[in-house]
C-alpha cells in the first residue's frame, strides 16, 4: 500500500486535525501525526488487516534548536519523534514523524511527554527508553522508563543541542 492510501486511510479513521500529511516531497516521506493522537493511531496501524504494520524498526528524536531560513517553512525549534515502520506481511513501511515543544507547557526544564506505544511493539521499550534518556522525552505509560546509556544520576539530556556537557563527572573530568 502506498503512502497516500495510508493516508487517506488514516484520515477517514482519525480526521485531519490528528494526521497531517502526507510529505511526499522528500525522498523519505512520512505522516504527520498529532502527539495527543500518536497511540491510537499506532494500535490502529498495527490491528488493521489491511495495513498490518507488525514491525518497529526504529523510534528516535531529532532536536531542531535552530530555525533553518534556508528552508521553505522554517518552524519553531522543537523536538520531533520519528517512528519508522513496516509490515512483513505486506510489505510495505510508513514513516511517521510527531512534533513536540522543547519544553512541556514552554516551561525551561519540564521535558515533554508522549504516550508510550511500548505494548504495541515491544521493541519500543528499549527504543523509548534511549529517547529519554539522551533527548529528554518522557514516554507516559512506559513499564519501565528509566536511563539505559547514561547512568542514573547524570544530569540532563546529552543529545539536545543545547546540552551543556559537564567539565567533570564524579571527580573525572572530561574534557
Amino acid at each position: 500500500m502506498q503512502i497516500a492510501e495510508i493516508f487517506q486511510k488514516l484520515t477517514e479513521r482519525f480526521g485531519s486535525q490528528a494526521v497531517r500529511g502526507p510529505h511526499t516531497e522528500m525522498r523519505d516521506p512520512w505522516i504527520e501525526v498529532e502527539a495527543n493522537s500518536i497511540r491510537t493511531v499506532c494500535r490502529f496501524l498495527h490491528d488493521d488487516p489491511a495495513l498490518e504494520f507488525d514491525a518497529l524498526n526504529d523510534l528516535c528524536a531529532v532536536d531542531y534548536l535552530e530555525v533553518d531560513p534556508k528552508k521553505k517553512n522554517p518552524a519553531e525549534p522543537r523536538l520531533e519523534v520519528v517512528y519508522h515502520l513496516y509490515s512483513y506481511s505486506k510489505k510495505h513501511w510508513l514513516k511517521l514523524k510527531v512534533r513536540l515543544s522543547r519544553w512541556q507547557n514552554d516551561t525551561v526544564g519540564r521535558i515533554p511527554e508522549l504516550d508510550t506505544v511500548s505494548d504495541i511493539w515491544l521493541i519500543a521499550d528499549w527504543h523509548e527508553r534511549e529517547t529519554y534518556d539522551l533527548m529528554g522525552i518522557n514516554f507516559r505509560g512506559h513499564p519501565n522508563l528509566k536511563r539505559i546509556l547514561c547512568p542514573e544520576d547524570w544530569v540532563g539530556h546529552p543529545l539536545r543541542k543545547d546540552y551543556d556537557f559537564p567539565l567533570e563527572y564524579h571527580g573525572v573530568r572530561g574534557r
